[in-house]
């Protein structure tokens, strides 16, 4: 199992361009879908960890998800199965973009890519949106953040922490009314 789960991180960091937020349909895909390691709320509920857990969020998700599966020994292959291919790509650029990062066609390739990787970050978006329950009604609030992010350079921290505490008080209120 832990090789198994090796591989299909391995597989995943080294054929996703984007980073992290763009492995999530991929990262969904394989453990949700393909081999059935968790359900679609499990995987939503280790993505939210993920994204406040301090570090890579790839690397993040893929220790999460190896420690659900296998405890500590699954976190350590998920993050080492994960990160590995990029470790290695970039030690290979590094050796070798000081001779190509002026040519026109690795610049023109890059330009390229850039759209390509902006709708496989939006995609898994919408997709978690119907995941997360984000009706008519609540959608506002993904809309408020994001505008409070850009426009008024509110730290995420601080949505993240009004929006658990919002969460905590509307779960109380509501366990009260019933």
């Amino acid at each position: 199992m832990l090789l198994r789960f090796f591989m299909t991180c391995n597989k995943i960091g080294a054929f996703t361009l984007g980073g992290g937020y763009a492995m999530i349909p991929i990262m969904e895909r394989e453990f949700v879908d393909k081999n059935q390691w968790m359900d679609r709320q499990e995987f939503m509920d280790i993505m939210v960890v993920a994204q406040t857990t301090p570090g890579i969020f790839a690397v993040d998700m893929a220790s999460h998800i190896g420690y659900k599966l296998r405890g500590v020994w699954g976190g350590i292959v998920g993050a080492v199965g994960i990160a590995l291919p990029s470790i290695i790509a970039i030690m290979i650029i590094a050796m070798f973009f000081h001779n190509i990062k002026d040519n026109p066609w690795v610049e023109k390739f890059f330009r390229g890519v850039r759209p390509a990787v902006v709708a496989l970050i939006a995609a898994p978006c919408f997709k978690m949106a119907k995941t997360a329950g984000i009706t008519w009604r609540t959608v506002w609030i993904p809309i408020a953040c994001c505008l409070l992010i850009a426009l008024a350079n509110v730290s995420p921290i601080y949505l993240i922490i009004i929006a658990g505490v919002a969460g905590w008080l509307l779960g109380r209120y509501t366990t009260k009314k019933n």
